[in-house]
């Protein structure tokens, strides 16, 4: 129950690479989270995304919580979570009903009917909807309505966007937090935590991408007009550059992985034209010329697979907002002039809002989707829980809160 985390709010991240859990409170004074507590572990029972080693994740999971416990005094036994990896998929559906109510106003119930139409779709049978975002109502032919509750008509309309995950892989999340203890409060998609964390309301407005580069993926969501209109995830990620520098420059993974995190860039430098890595006892020599040649080559794929997700929606070269990166690979030099040079976007890195307390331990982009699973998990509370609104209209998370609890039946 909540009353065994004193009223905490937890977010977990179960990254290809990394498991990471921050603990927030509610700051009374400044009506905002208050980090009090962190914990990270290394991961190696995942791939692209997707549990392979339940076991392994299971540790993982339990290093990290057991380092935040210790950090904010407080017993971790649920969490708001993320579901990766490339299984998860968006799609648009759209819902319609008619108001029989003798006024023709429309209710919250009428509401939440025509969201649950829009959810009746074929889906394999080893397919399940973990989440539901409502874009937009339509009244009688009047289109783009934010709430139609209260307004008068006989059919309502709604454009929803639908992400689904594989069954198989969500059992196999769900006998890791079993394993290692944790009861999961919701599930959410990468993307929107990050985008929860880093965006501003007129960034939501506008039109925004939000990158999330971990490990094996690449997580985006497009956010438009303050409603989520699509979600993705590309099985791309920091893995594939330090693959790419292994074979490029003939070297062992650790090396490539240390050539990654001191010397890769997108950032020209004419001056310099070696690098030197020391591993143990020896000392390698790479051509820096060779270094940003694969690390060029890679984000430019990666980014050709992103242009390529938004021409599909209609979106590229649309965005006024821009593109905010976040995740682990958002440190790269370069990697937001590259993106704006790439996609023909404004571009910047991402930066975590509206927390205090321990801020400057998660302020790295790495720590943007879990610090934003600690904001969802204060946001998806039931309405009368709720201490505070989100720049995400509330309205939104609570209809979906309430259609979600129909569709978990096996997480």
């Amino acid at each position: 129950m909540r009353e065994a985390q004193n009223n905490c709010y937890v977010g977990l991240d179960i990254g290809t690479s990394t498991v990471k859990c921050v603990v927030g409170m509610l700051d009374p004074g400044s009506n905002q989270l208050s980090v009090i507590g962190h914990g990270s572990a290394k991961n190696s029972g995942m791939r692209k995304g997707t549990v392979v080693h339940v076991d392994d994740v299971a540790e993982a999971i339990i290093a990290a919580v057991t380092e935040a416990e210790r950090i904010s005094g407080q017993q971790i036994h649920r969490a708001t979570i993320n579901v990766n990896g490339s299984h998860v998929t968006g799609f648009n559906s759209r819902g319609v009903i008619a108001i029989s109510a003798a006024n023709r106003e429309i209710t919250p119930e009428d509401r939440m009917r025509v969201e649950e139409a829009a959810t009746v779709v074929s889906l394999p049978a080893n397919r399940e909807i973990i989440q539901f975002f409502a874009k937009n109502y339509s009244l009688d032919g009047q289109q783009n309505i934010k709430d139609p509750v209260g307004m008068q008509g006989i059919r309502l309309e709604v454009d929803a966007h639908i992400v689904t995950a594989a069954t198989p892989n969500l059992r196999n999340l769900n006998q890791a937090l079993e394993k290692s203890a944790i009861s999961p409060n919701n599930f959410t998609v990468s993307s929107l935590a990050a985008a929860e964390a880093v965006l501003t309301r007129q960034q939501k407005e506008a039109g925004t991408l939000v990158l999330d580069i971990g490990a094996g993926t690449t997580n985006w969501i497009v956010i438009e007009d303050g409603e989520v209109q699509h979600v993705g995830v590309i099985p791309v990620g920091g893995i594939n550059l330090t693959n790419d520098l292994a074979i490029g420059l003939r070297t062992d993974l650790d090396v490539a992985e240390k050539v990654k995190i001191e010397h890769a860039t997108l950032t020209p430098d004419h001056n310099k034209t070696t690098v030197t890595i020391k591993s143990g006892k020896q000392v390698y020599n790479f051509d820096f010329a060779d270094v940003t040649m694969i690390t060029e080559a890679r984000i430019d794929e990666l980014l050709e697979l992103v242009d390529k997700e938004l021409g599909r929606i209609k979106k590229s070269r649309k965005l006024p907002g821009g593109v905010v990166i976040t995740g682990g690979s958002a440190k790269l030099p370069g990697l937001a002039d590259f993106t704006r040079d790439k996609l023909q976007l404004p571009a910047r890195t991402g930066k975590i809002r509206n927390v205090s307390g321990l801020v400057d331990t998660v302020e790295s982009p790495s720590y943007s989707g879990v610090v934003g699973l600690m904001m969802l998990d204060m946001l998806l509370l039931p309405d009368t829980l709720v201490p505070q609104q989100s720049s995400l209209t509330q309205s939104t998370y609570s209809i979906a809160n309430k259609l979600l609890k129909r569709f978990k039946k096996h997480i």
